[in-house]
């Protein structure tokens, strides 16, 4: 029997200078913010849409917008939609086609394909999977969809020390498990570190 396919998901938004990294750009400029997201969501994209245990599919809002210079040819685009980003996450998950979905974002600079390949092992036995971050949201949320398509976003704080917590209180007793703690680049002391190769 054929294993299902696997969709790992990169939520994603168009590199424009004021559209991204708003937070990170009120502490270092917009100017920089903008090229720092571009080099994050290069170096996750290649490092990460090249394995062929996975396909690769990048979420954005405004998929009509696109410019298709910015993304590599081995990926599939799928608009997000409207909505928070729960809804915007759950409409990944109840849309793509069979087989388990991971979501990332796409400013984890050290997400590696292990850690991937480790999400998609743990949903061989598991109806969820999440990368906790430092802040207390997650940097990976990943589901089986064996038996059903869960609903995992309902009154999450997001933005807040309570994300990870939030969501996982909507498992309704579906099993799930951690993968290693990653953080992303969201403000000047992130980016500081990133930089320095923390």
């Amino acid at each position: 029997m054929n294993a299902r396919p696997r969709h790992l998901l990169v939520m994603a938004k168009q590199p424009r200078i004021g559209r991204v990294k708003t937070r990170l750009g009120a502490g270092i400029g917009a100017m920089e913010a903008t090229r720092a997201y571009r080099v994050m969501l290069a170096e996750t994209l290649n490092t990460l849409s090249r394995d062929p245990r996975w396909q690769t599919w990048v979420a954005v809002s405004g998929v009509h917008e696109l410019n298709a210079n910015v993304w590599p040819n081995n990926v599939h685009l799928v608009d997000q939609g409207t909505g928070d980003l729960g809804d915007r996450m759950q409409r990944m998950f109840d849309t793509l086609p069979i087989g388990p979905v991971v979501i990332i974002g796409s400013d984890i600079p050290h997400i590696a394909p292990a850690d991937i390949a480790d999400a998609f092992r743990l949903l061989g036995r598991h109806d969820a999977v999440f990368g906790p971050a430092p802040d207390g949201g997650y940097w990976l949320v990943g589901q089986s969809r064996r038996r059903t398509v869960l609903k995992l976003f309902d009154n999450v704080r997001w933005s807040s020390e309570h994300a990870l917590s939030d969501t996982m209180a909507n498992l309704d007793g579906a099993p799930a498990k951690l993968l290693r703690q990653l953080a992303d680049v969201d403000d000047a002391a992130s980016y500081r570190a990133w930089l320095r190769g923390e």
